[in-house]
């Protein structure tokens, strides 16, 4: 007999058209295995979503790029060519096999990328010429073939251009219903394109796409109605990361800038919400003894289903739910390190740790090399 110190953890919950079995939901992570040259998924990752893959379960796959304008990195994916379709075809096929559910992350890096993937200068809502002769953080360079490198300059995108960026958003949108996904999820956070459109400290727009609340969510609000058009409702997702400087990403109200934002989001038939808490800037967790006060507060202006990530254990994640703050969490670093996540906190066997020194490194070291419980590989 399973005595369960996770109950709620373990409560079926409906997802728009998704009944999902439990509430742990594998987050989204950059782990740089594509295949190259075309920034293709492989058996690489086929084998490690396959891995993490639970009957019932939510795998947000990793951040995708919606073009090569938008690419973040070398040895990110896509979604725009038929390679990348293809290849993201075979993990949703393999994921779905084992009775799970799988969403892509639809990506534009903004000016957080390198011409050696893009192309092209990168784009931005605004120039910030800092952001470029210095970096914030280390965090903030960019892989490319010849290793971390500081971004490339970025120009300010031209109003002209907008419908341009929707476009890109729409294609991927489209391609991951192709390749078999379940819903997509936008990337509003961590410094990317629409999160820079978001803040005050790097939109400096006096268009229409600038300045107030209203001009500043206008093009989160615009990919949103054009992706829901190819998925309907409750089948698109939105991730933000209200408060936080990952990336040198900035607000001078961000309570004021991201309630707005949720606010707005209510008018929209979500399949839910994503917030990653201030206390986690990356990887990196900032806060220990820090709640889910981002959640929290957001809980009260937000009224569709919500999705927490950022710092939790399964003690932590298990409490966010029974005080009624969160309706899903998401898991990211454990995941890495243990493919049988669910089964673990299920039967409260303990939790492998994790290697930093390999997230982002090529192979199969630290990333399909981590055994299920008990020693078998997941």
């Amino acid at each position: 007999m399973i005595v369960n110190a996770h109950e709620k953890l373990f409560t079926p919950v409906p997802m728009g058209p998704i009944t999902l079995k439990h509430r742990i939901v594998m987050a989204p992570m950059t782990r740089q295995r594509s295949e190259q040259p075309g920034n293709v998924p492989g058996d690489l990752q086929l084998e490690y979503y396959t891995q993490r893959a639970t009957d019932g379960g939510l795998i947000i796959a990793e951040g995708t790029a919606v073009s090569q304008l938008g690419h973040g990195g070398y040895g990110s994916p896509g979604l725009w060519t038929d390679g990348q379709v293809s290849g993201w075809a075979r993990i949703t096929e393999s994921v779905h096999a084992k009775g799970a559910f799988m969403f892509a992350q639809l990506w534009h890096a903004g000016r957080l990328a390198h011409i050696s993937s893009t192309g092209e200068d990168p784009v931005s809502p605004s120039v910030d010429p800092d952001f470029w002769n210095n970096p914030p953080s280390q965090a903030s360079m960019v892989p490319t073939a010849d290793g971390m490198q500081p971004p490339s300059p970025h120009r300010a995108l031209h109003a002209s251009e907008i419908d341009g960026i929707i476009g890109q958003f729409v294609t991927a949108a489209e391609n991951a219903k192709t390749a078999g996904f379940d819903g997509i999820e936008l990337h509003g956070a961590y410094g990317y394109l629409l999160d820079e459109f978001l803040q005050d400290g790097t939109n400096k727009r006096s268009d229409d796409y600038g300045g107030s609340l209203e001009n500043r969510f206008r093009l989160l609000g615009e990919v949103l109605a054009a992706t829901i058009s190819v998925w309907g409702p409750n089948r698109v997702g939105v991730r933000l990361a209200p408060g936080g400087t990952f990336h040198g990403i900035s607000d001078s109200d961000a309570d004021t800038t991201f309630g707005y934002v949720a606010d707005r989001l209510n008018e929209f038939e979500l399949a839910y919400l994503h917030i990653i808490e201030s206390r986690i800037d990356g990887f990196t967790l900032i806060a220990e003894d820090q709640g889910a006060v981002t959640t929290r507060r957001l809980r009260q202006r937000y009224h569709g289903t919500l999705l927490a990530t950022g710092g939790f254990e399964p003690d932590t994640a298990e409490q966010t739910l029974v005080d009624g703050e969160a309706d899903i969490i998401g898991f990211a670093r454990h995941f890495i390190s243990n493919p049988d996540l669910p089964e673990r906190i299920r039967r409260s066997y303990p939790l492998s740790d994790y290697d930093h020194d390999t997230f982002y490194t090529p192979g199969a070291k630290g990333y399909i090399d981590y055994p299920t419980y008990g020693g078998a590989r997941g």
